[in-house]
């Protein structure tokens, strides 16, 4: 979803310059960004074996007896790195998802605008995150549409098919 609002922002970014540099542009953020994400997807996957590597190194000096603590250290957080990476990502997606979808139709966009604006008087700068949450929200929203249509097509289906 990031990597879809990446594009989207660019594609509005460039989108009244000539077509071929459209198509550099985005072809240039697109390799970017997916050598960039799957760089860190595959971090975060290999981090626990970094973790067994660097947990069995042997020695008795002081770098060897840290490295092996590390290590441990690494492989007890990783679980608990990867629950909440769950629910990050989760939330991330909803703020995302509701962004490109609020952006995307004007009415929404300017109401987010609109209410950012006015939370200013009495949030300060706490204001700053409104939109975002709204986002959240407008996500949320689109997520539990987009679940009731497909449960209720399954249900469909499941008793024409028998």
């Amino acid at each position: 979803m990031l990597s879809a609002e990446i594009i989207a922002i660019t594609l509005g970014i460039v989108s009244e310059s000539p077509l071929i540099q459209q198509v550099v542009v985005l072809s240039g953020i697109a390799i970017v960004m997916t050598i960039g994400v799957y760089g860190v997807v595959g971090g975060i996957v290999k981090l626990d074996d970094g973790g067994l590597y660097l947990s069995r190194k042997t020695g008795d000096g002081a770098w060897p007896r840290f490295q092996r603590s590390f290590g441990r250290g690494v492989l007890s957080a990783a679980p608990y790195m990867m629950k909440s990476l769950t629910v990050i990502g989760t939330a991330a997606m909803f703020m995302v998802g509701g962004g490109i979808l609020t952006h995307g139709v004007p009415a929404l966009h300017h109401w987010v605008e609109g209410v950012a604006q006015n939370s200013a008087q009495w949030l300060g700068v706490v204001s700053a995150i409104v939109p975002t949450l709204l986002n959240a929200v407008g996500g949320i929203i689109a997520g539990a549409l987009v679940l009731a249509v497909v449960t209720g097509v399954s249900k469909v289906w499941r008793a024409v098919k028998g």
